[in-house]
């Protein structure tokens, strides 16, 4: 089984801000697939089970423990699953990207990334597939909170569908192919993409 996590906030004045394009997308990928999200009993996420094409098995994850302690419900969820970080993979916003950049990586550290070092810190190691989406950095690195927890103008809107839509078919991509397909054909400009 493949776990996908779309890291974000919980509650309704941050559905569609900067900050929870995790949440989006795995939201994506659950909507395509018809998924049902349930409210975890045992830890604090919510979770989607997916049918992967391949016949293989993802679990989509949103943490509801707020960003900065999302490993809180990561961590614990592997080991229940017995799930390796092989087969995880974590969606996130970038704000050293700009708006409707996706990067893919095999590993790496949490890059000033709050909710990246509590993942990292929750399962023992950065050996994990990260799906960063840029959300530009807007003003000084002061103003760097009110941005990731502003809403997207209705212009980096139009640009942020389209991306959404690009990492759910990457997070796919991934848990049925791998990384190394995954990145060849996702890690390209938008440019080359349309």
């Amino acid at each position: 089984m493949k776990v996908i996590v779309g890291l974000g906030n919980p509650g309704r004045e941050y559905a569609r801000t900067r900050h929870n394009v995790g949440f989006l997308t795995v939201e994506e990928i659950a909507r395509r697939s018809k998924a049902s999200w349930r409210r975890s009993l045992r830890f604090p996420a919510r979770t989607a089970a997916v049918r992967l094409e391949n016949g293989g098995e993802a679990l989509l994850v949103q943490p509801l423990t707020f960003m900065n302690r999302s490993g809180d419900a990561v961590g614990p969820l592997l080991r229940k699953r017995g799930v390796g970080l092989e087969d995880l993979a974590v969606i996130y916003d970038d704000a050293d990207l700009p708006v409707g950049a996706l990067r893919i990586r095999p590993f790496g550290g949490p890059g000033g990334h709050n909710g990246m070092r509590s993942v990292i810190a929750s399962v023992g190691g950065d050996r994990f597939a990260r799906f960063r989406i840029g959300i530009g950095r807007g003003g000084g690195a002061a103003e760097l909170v009110d941005h990731v927890l502003a809403a997207f103008s209705p212009d980096e809107w139009s640009v942020m569908e389209k991306t959404i839509r690009r990492g759910a078919d990457a997070a796919l991509c991934w848990a049925m192919e791998g990384i190394e397909p995954a990145m060849n054909r996702f890690n390209r400009s938008s440019e080359q993409q349309e």
